[in-house]
């Protein structure tokens, strides 16, 4: 994939170097002098690279952490050199190659023979994805433990699902997170209240990448323990890896296991399915993502296409700026990716032994805060890597089409309340739509004064009934009385400056309500 920016200044002079596995010659638009330029700048970035990595490796004393960095650095070095062999080589996706999924390549969930066929979970572990933090909702501390719901976190909800499954078959399904640097010792204490319970708990660090300073495409970090802003984890794709040099692959595998069920910590519709498990058995695959449909509101979201034959996932930050309509449409791209995805663990040791890995990489510009006033920020890149994007590695890969219930995530506080409210009920930890509820669940959307989860509590303190809700926007200072319903379409907007308070007991059904309103309490 190309990175709009160029190499930095000192690396371009003109000499002959030999290249890092470029090919020369065939480039599109290119002439000679440039490929051999870009070769001889690559290569000079990559050594520079490399070289910078042994002297932070140097700066690590004890012999087996320093054997664990090496390890670390290697895998991050092979994603840095394919990053400059892409950018000089242009590598592009070509739109014209891609191709809307084969209907072999995505299988409806509904044609899946519909058995409670439990003797394949004796197979299985359920893997969480437990590296974010909860800052975009002003939290502090891992994401997977702000309270959802009835005073559970994410992760209390998980280890309620995982139990229900273990107790009701008889089967002991291991749980595992995947934590990052940033959640690790919280999680680490947060796990111990668990421990009484009849589930099993695996924990393993995603790797600790250096930043890259764009200006030199030199490691952010200048020690092994450099402050904790030059170091980031590499995005989920990072998972084969970290959990084959963790030992947990193994770990696993000795144990029986051989299918993962892998999503997103906050995605709390993704729960072990029977009827996925006994496909994924059935059919051999290696690899299965869970696609939903996609709505207005999914358009930025990864998809599944057919490319050259193979299934593959696009995101939206691969597609060429001209295409970018095109990529949101929901007529071309029918099914988005929910990040759940079940994974034959042989396959992925095999995978990772081969060297065979070699994801699409998103590269994410970002800044490091200036250490003293009146300095400028440092710009960074991140490089970063997708699950999805491994799907073209293994055999029989494909998608299986599920219901929306599947897609559940709470990102911001409009999702959260969603899932707090009188829609869903929880059962054995898993959150189940009521029954009476006609069609998909209502679009919320509330303004910036919403979007810490804090102030969230302070103007909503009691969750709306919304069992007949469609649509609702909030913006503005907004406050909500207790036992309020929400009905229809309903709009609420506070001119700046102004508050609009509604009562307790209110009943509001497709309305609009504008301007201020203040009530006086007497």
């Amino acid at each position: 994939m190309a990175a709009k920016s160029a190499l930095p200044s000192h690396l371009k002079f003109s000499a002959n170097g030999n290249s890092d596995s470029i090919d020369g010659g065939r480039h599109h638009g290119k002439s000679q002098s440039h490929v051999a330029f870009e070769n001889t700048s690559t290569s000079v970035a990559a050594s520079q690279m490399r070289n910078a990595l042994n002297n932070l490796a140097d700066t690590v004393k004890d012999p087996k952490q320093k054997q664990r960095f090496e390890t670390e650095m290697d895998n991050f070095f092979s994603l840095f050199r394919r990053y400059l062999n892409d950018k000089a080589k242009g590598n592009e996706i070509e739109w014209s190659r891609i191709a809307p999924p084969k209907p072999e390549q995505v299988v409806d969930y509904n044609t899946l023979s519909n058995t409670d066929s439990v003797e394949f979970l004796s197979k299985l572990a359920v893997l969480k994805l437990n590296g974010g933090l909860g800052t975009s909702m002003g939290c502090v501390g891992p994401k997977s433990v702000i309270e959802v719901r009835d005073g559970m976190s994410f992760l209390d909800l998980s280890v309620r699902q995982i139990e229900f499954l273990n107790r009701t078959y008889d089967v002991n399904v291991p749980f595992v997170l995947m934590n990052s640097f940033n959640t690790d010792s919280d999680t680490a204490s947060i796990i111990k209240k668990y421990e009484g319970h009849n589930i099993d708990i695996m924990t393993f660090n995603q790797s600790r990448y250096p930043r890259i300073l764009k200006d030199s495409l030199l490691p952010a970090p200048k020690t092994a323990d450099s402050p904790i802003s030059d170091w980031y984890p590499p995005g989920h794709g990072d998972v084969f890896e970290s959990l084959y040099n963790s030992g947990i692959l193994d770990k696993l595998l000795d144990r029986g296991v051989e299918i993962l069920f892998l999503s997103n910590a906050d995605n709390l519709g993704a729960v072990v399915d029977l009827n996925i498990l006994q496909h994924m058995v059935q059919t051999k695959s290696e690899y299965i993502m869970e696609l939903t449909d996609k709505t207005k509101a999914d358009v930025k979201g990864g998809t599944i296409i057919d490319y050259e034959g193979q299934a593959r996932l696009l995101e939206i930050a691969q597609v060429p700026k001209q295409y970018v309509n095109e990529f949101k449409s929901i007529k071309k791209f029918k099914y988005f990716n929910t990040n759940n995805v079940w994974m034959n663990l042989r396959a992925v040791k095999r995978v990772v032994e081969n060297n065979e890995l070699s994801m699409e990489i998103i590269p994410n510009g970002k800044s490091i805060p200036a250490d003293r006033k009146g300095e400028a920020d440092v710009s960074i890149i991140q490089l970063e890597t997708a699950v999805g994007a491994a799907i073209r590695h293994f055999s029989n890969a494909h998608g299986v089409n599920v219901p929306r219930r599947r897609f559940l995530p709470v990102k911001t506080c409009s999702d959260l309340m969603l899932v707090k409210s009188d829609l869903y009920t929880v059962k054995h930890g898993q959150l189940v739509l009521d029954p009476t509820r006609f069609g998909p669940a209502p679009l919320i959307k509330l303004g910036n004064d919403f979007k810490k989860v804090s102030s969230f509590q302070s103007h909503i303190p009691s969750i709306p009934k919304m069992i007949e809700l469609d649509h609702l926007t909030i913006t503005g200072a907004v406050n909500l009385g207790r036992g309020v319903q929400l009905k229809g379409t309903v709009i609420i907007v506070a001119t700046e400056g102004q508050t609009i308070d509604i009562p307790p007991g209110s009943i509001l059904e497709n309305v609009v309500v504008q301007g201020s309103l203040r009530l006086l309490e007497h």
